[in-house]
């Protein structure tokens, strides 16, 4: 309780501590998912489901929201470091095509990416989900493809589903619009279900197809 009780604080040995008290097996592994408002607004949550159910992971919470801004400030920065990664990331990106960055300091850079990201989510409602399975931090990035569309590989929701690209979204000085947020490891999407869930909101519940994919021997399968 002590994380969902103090998580602006919870450390990484907080959640760890969390995870092992209450995550007894990699298969119970969960991850969160975030359908963006392009995704909303080019009615793709079907879509965008249905190729996560197909992995054989379990939905175990859902819902509909309109975050504001403030919410998903807290939401990127679960991670404090959160400003410093993405402005490096972003300063190495506009170098590496001989380009000026926005700013050189790292923390000015995140900060700038957090003032677009912050409104961009908040513009319209997105669709919550935490999902739970085998590998389901590393399983659901596959699917989901490379943060940015025009790079990521054919097959994945990013790569197949839309455009956009770092390019134009700096142009336009906006998020890149990329349908979904996935959660980057399992201690992050520990903390971040339990920024967007209630406790009594996330399901336990059977699945059939679980017995193949987690039953060590497939008692039961012959008749």
């Amino acid at each position: 309780m002590f994380v969902l009780m103090h998580l602006r604080n919870a450390t990484r040995s907080d959640i760890l501590t969390y995870m092992q008290q209450n995550i007894s097996h990699p298969k119970q592994e969960r991850t969160l998912v975030l359908i963006k408002p392009d995704g909303i607004q080019r009615s793709l949550i079907g879509e965008i489901i249905h190729r996560y159910e197909r992995s054989g992971l379990k939905l175990i919470g859902l819902k509909m929201v309109v975050p504001t801004p403030e919410f998903v400030e807290r939401h990127y920065l679960v991670d404090p470091e959160w400003r410093m990664k993405v402005g490096t990331k972003t300063i190495e990106s506009y170098r590496a095509k001989g380009k000026m960055p926005p700013a050189n300091d790292p923390a000015q850079a995140g900060e700038l990416v957090l003032s677009y990201m912050k409104s961009y989510p908040s513009s319209s409602p997105v669709i919550a989900m935490a999902w739970r399975g085998m590998h389901a931090v590393a399983i659901i990035r596959k699917i989901t493809g490379g943060t940015e569309p025009l790079t990521s590989d054919v097959g994945t929701i990013r790569g197949d589903l839309t455009i956009d690209s770092y390019e134009v979204a700096d142009l336009d000085t906006r998020a890149v619009r990329n349908l979904i947020h996935a959660s980057g490891s399992p201690e992050e999407a520990e903390k971040e279900i339990l920024l967007w869930f209630k406790p009594e909101e996330l399901i336990s519940y059977r699945l059939v197809q679980e017995e193949i994919l987690y039953d060590v021997n497939l008692d039961g399968i012959l008749e």
